[in-house]
């Protein structure tokens, strides 16, 4: 299917002034330790003024991170649990619970100074939603967001969640961020609590549309999106 352009009814917030300067990073495929290093060493430099305002777009190698939320009973309660399937588990302080990153989904991990954007980390959430909202939109997809649930929805009858929302701000810098299914494997969700939601539904891009979904595609509109969401102009890759 052709994606086409579109705009969310709901944006929850009124986008950033437009003009500021940032860069997009894109890593390709990462292991989480590796990307989460790089996150602690870009966030200190944005801290410390050396770097501007950032967003990464990589995919990862298999993996289930455990967040704030997490409950035992949503995941096993131990790294040694999820071996079971044959994937590693990391502890992380993330908001949400835990969740499930591969091969085939778009994570985005934005490192900005939160000041320069919205007023605190309610509208911070409401804007990465909107990122992908927008998203979807251009492959004819409605995403929505669930009441006190972060994350991205599709769906009526039986909503399923296409994107996870789960964020840290450390000193007024941004960790973390969002993961957009689009043609991941889902089979590893069913060994988990999805963001530890009973009877929680998970799909994809590529599920939705019955097609082959092109990421590197998806990977260019999320950039675009971002940018005007947040008032970003890309001055770097």
């Amino acid at each position: 299917m052709r994606p086409t352009a579109s705009h969310s009814q709901d944006t929850g917030s009124a986008f950033a002034a437009a003009g500021v300067p940032g860069v997009l990073i894109q890593c390709g495929r990462l292991d989480y330790e590796t990307a989460w290093a790089l996150q602690r060493r870009l966030a200190d430099e944005r801290r410390t003024g050396q770097r501007p305002d950032m967003l990464l777009l990589l995919e990862h190698e298999p993996v289930f991170t455990v967040g704030r939320t997490a409950h035992a009973e949503h995941w096993g309660g131990s790294e040694e649990a999820t071996h079971v399937a044959g994937i590693p588990a990391y502890r992380t302080e993330r908001g949400g619970s835990v969740t499930y990153h591969g091969p085939g989904q778009l994570v985005g991990y934005p490192i900005l100074k939160l000041t320069r954007f919205c007023e605190g980390p309610k509208t911070y959430v409401r804007m990465l939603e909107e990122v992908i909202i927008l998203t979807l939109a251009r492959w004819e997809i409605t995403g929505r967001r669930a009441e006190k649930l972060p994350g991205v929805w599709v769906g009526d009858e039986r909503p399923a969640k296409i994107a996870a929302v789960g964020t840290r701000i450390e000193r007024g810098i941004t960790l973390h961020g969002f993961a957009l299914n689009v043609a991941v494997d889902l089979a590893p969700f069913a060994h988990i609590v999805p963001c530890g939601i009973a009877g929680c539904r998970v799909t994809s891009m590529a599920e939705m549309l019955e097609d082959p979904v092109d990421l590197a595609e998806v990977r260019r509109c999320v950039a675009e999106r971002f940018a005007d969401v947040f008032g970003l102009e890309w001055t770097g890759s």
